[in-house]
């Protein structure tokens, strides 16, 4: 089995779909129990979100 194969099996990256009222506020403390980590959230969803406060419903967000 290649590295790649066995890196893919173990990913515990967890996804979040953005549903209407979503913030990454309230996302980070569904996830983390702490609001103020949205900016991870954001930092790791840099190549689809380009402002943390405009994020769309349907949007499958990483959760480091």
């Amino acid at each position: 089995m290649a590295d790649d194969e066995v890196k893919d099996q173990y990913d515990a990256t967890q996804y979040h779909e953005v549903v209407k009222g979503d913030t990454l506020w309230k996302i980070a403390e569904k996830y983390y129990g702490d609001g103020n980590l949205y900016k991870d959230i954001f930092e790791a969803n840099k190549d689809i979100l380009k402002d943390p406060n405009m994020i769309k419903i349907g949007q499958k967000l990483r959760i480091p």
